[in-house]
């Protein structure tokens, strides 16, 4: 598998923390790009620039990797938000004037395109009144809110880091729309049914499978393989790389042709 390129030295921690997440995601699946491109709907260039940090991810493409790799895409969705909205802050701080040049013209005299000022000897001249002090106060407070704002992204990127740490111990409430995002969940019930094997899963059906199928035809035939003492990694009713490494291996040891694609020979020899 290809060594994945450094990330550029001046990408925001969050976003940093983000990135490194999903390249972890993508490597443990072994899901090249084009294959994560097909499963997510994000061609193959975006997902080169979302892991290369050249550009932040959409949510929409947090939510479908962790899909697609059976992760709770809670976390994820946190660290995606706090991203933006350090970007977002970036890009709406305005560059305050310099303060030389602000006093410059507030103490450059009007003069006239036609005419020269008098010289006036300095020994008649009057006594110059103090020139006022330039207004700070916006300064100020435009310093002491983004003070503030960096503050609290740092707050919050902590509390996300330490929940995150602590996952094995704490639960963490999914809302409503990461809920729906989340995977099936599927359970083997392996019978013998009229000298054929069944997990109970798809209601007996042999329709063809292969590669990026989903469904619980895929979760029956993760059931079977797992009978026959091959590992399907989980039944999740994806058909992805752990899946059709363990339909290969079954097929050449029944002698069938080993093509990843679960036809009508394929399901015959897993029903035994």
């Amino acid at each position: 598998m290809p060594r994945s390129k450094t990330l550029p030295a001046e990408l925001d921690p969050s976003a940093r923390q983000l990135v490194t997440r999903l390249r972890r995601l993508k490597d443990h699946s072994e899901l090249t790009m084009r294959q994560l491109a097909a499963k997510t709907g994000y061609s193959a260039k975006s997902w080169e620039r979302y892991l290369g940090g050249v550009s932040l991810p959409p949510r929409e493409a947090v939510e479908a990797l962790a899909r697609i790799t059976g992760t709770d895409p809670v976390p994820l969705l946190a660290l995606h938000e706090i991203a933006a909205d350090s970007r977002n802050g970036r890009r709406a701080r305005p560059a305050a004037p310099r303060q030389d040049e602000q006093c410059e013209r507030e103490q450059e005299p009007p003069t006239s395109p036609t005419t020269r000022p008098l010289a006036v000897p300095a020994a008649h001249r009057p006594p110059r009144a103090p020139e006022p002090a330039p207004g700070r106060f916006p300064h100020i407070a435009l310093t002491a809110g983004i003070a503030a704002l960096a503050v609290a992204l740092s707050a919050v990127l902590l509390l996300m880091l330490r929940l995150d740490d602590d996952a094995g111990q704490a639960a963490v409430t999914a809302s409503p729309r990461a809920t729906a995002a989340s995977p099936p969940s599927y359970t083997c019930h392996i019978t013998r049914i009229d000298g054929h094997w069944s997990a109970g899963v798809n209601k007996g059906r042999n329709t063809e499978i292969g590669y990026g199928s989903t469904g619980a035809d895929v979760a029956e035939a993760q059931c079977l393989l797992r009978r026959a003492g091959i590992s399907p990694g989980g039944i999740d009713g994806m058909f992805g790389p752990l899946t059709l490494r363990a339909v290969k291996t079954f097929q050449d040891r029944a002698g069938l042709t080993a093509d990843g694609i679960l036809g009508p020979h394929s399901w015959k020899a897993l029903r035994g």
